[in-house]
């Protein structure tokens, strides 16, 4: 059957032709609906939305980018923890290689997509359709396998050291513990409040947040943990548990309070909610390699940037060359150059104990056409 694409630069209409192939139902991952791509392009547009839909009459896929002019880069922000071709139907059938195709209809001749995960095949099929990429580390994701594991069995794998402090923590500040799974705006109120008075510099986009929190409250999957002393709340963390996963999105605690650990002692609770109560498959500590996500999880897991160039475009061909240089005036001044990786602004990143550290990044690669 011949494939069919299409470009759209107007997210409703992506929509519409989408069906209900974009909707929570059909799409398991937040970063994949099309209700996700909504929030981005309203709270935080840095571009135009193209969209690149192909059909092959077996499975879709769509790529929703931020261009501006010949450039594009993944539609999201700093909320995203995942990026990548959206697929709907059996993903090893999906025609991501015609994507090339589309990105040179809609006049696309340079891309960054981030972050992407290890498996992420889009660089291969781009280069077989005649794209020069680059792949470097620019990230990480901790996180934890938890199916069939009660909370007595994940803490007794947790060191002494954390179990320890915890109960000793607890035990001195005598929390009240709130979760709530449904949106309540006073609830939300005690959250920013949280956040306000902690270390972390102002919210990237709080409306937009708020939304999220909305939206899952309707959906039932959010988990809005408040940690309270003497009435007032003084740790917050909003997760979101969905098909078997619980992701941990956002953490503070107000820095007045902070000899009382109220972030371990309400992670410890929200730890036992989600697999005593929940019982996730997976608990997901987002993005960033802070020291003590190791405390509570097991794996980390690189996450990557994906810079493409067209070269069968003349710009393609520009960009390659300016890319290269760039490189070369560096290595002959002692400067960094051009990077073949740009970074996406984040103005934010969550911590639970202590203020985290940059994610420590990797020398970018040079670029390879295989």
């Amino acid at each position: 059957m011949a494939t069919s694409l299409a470009i759209f630069d107007d997210l409703e209409a992506a929509a519409r032709d989408a069906g209900d192939r974009l909707g929570r139902e059909a799409q398991p991952s937040l970063f994949d609906r099309i209700d996700w791509f909504r929030l981005v392009q309203e709270h935080t547009p840095e571009g135009e939305p193209r969209v690149i839909r192909v059909h092959n009459g077996v499975a879709s896929c769509w790529l929703f980018l931020s261009a501006r002019g010949r450039y594009a880069e993944s539609l999201t922000n700093w909320y995203g923890l995942r990026y990548g071709p959206v697929v709907s139907g059996p993903r090893d059938r999906a025609p991501l290689g015609e994507l090339a195709r589309g990105l040179r209809k809609a006049g696309i001749s340079h891309i960054f997509l981030e972050p992407t995960e290890e498996d992420e095949r889009i660089a291969a099929e781009l280069r077989r359709k005649g794209w020069l990429t680059a792949r470097g580390r620019v990230n990480v994701n901790w996180r934890i396998e938890t199916r069939g594991m009660s909370f007595e069995e994940y803490w007794a794998t947790r060191s002494a050291k954390l179990r320890n402090t915890t109960a000793r923590r607890a035990k001195k500040a005598k929390l009240d513990i709130v979760i709530h799974d449904r949106f309540d705006a006073a609830a939300w109120e005690d959250y920013v409040s949280v956040y306000e008075a902690s270390w972390k510099p102002a919210e990237g986009a709080p409306e937009m947040l708020r939304r999220i929190a909305e939206q899952e409250g309707e959906a039932g999957t959010l988990r809005l943990g408040l940690a309270y002393r003497e009435g007032k709340a003084v740790a917050a963390q909003l997760w979101l548990v969905e098909t078997g996963m619980a992701t941990i999105h956002k953490l503070a605690y107000r820095e007045d309070a902070r000899d009382f650990s109220p972030g371990t002692v309400l992670s410890r609770d929200m730890f036992q909610r989600a697999l005593d109560v929940d019982k996730v498959d997976v608990i997901d500590f987002g993005v960033g390699n802070d020291a003590y996500k190791a405390e509570w999880m097991s794996e980390c897991r690189p996450l990557y940037g994906i810079t493409a160039y067209d070269m069968l475009s003349l710009s393609g061909l520009w960009g390659i060359a300016k890319a290269a240089g760039a490189r070369l005036v560096g290595r002959l001044t002692g400067q960094s150059g051009e990077r073949a990786l740009p970074p996406r602004r984040r103005p934010e990143r969550a911590a639970v104990e202590t203020p985290a550290e940059a994610p420590e990044e990797t020398r970018e690669p040079a670029l390879a056409a295989a």
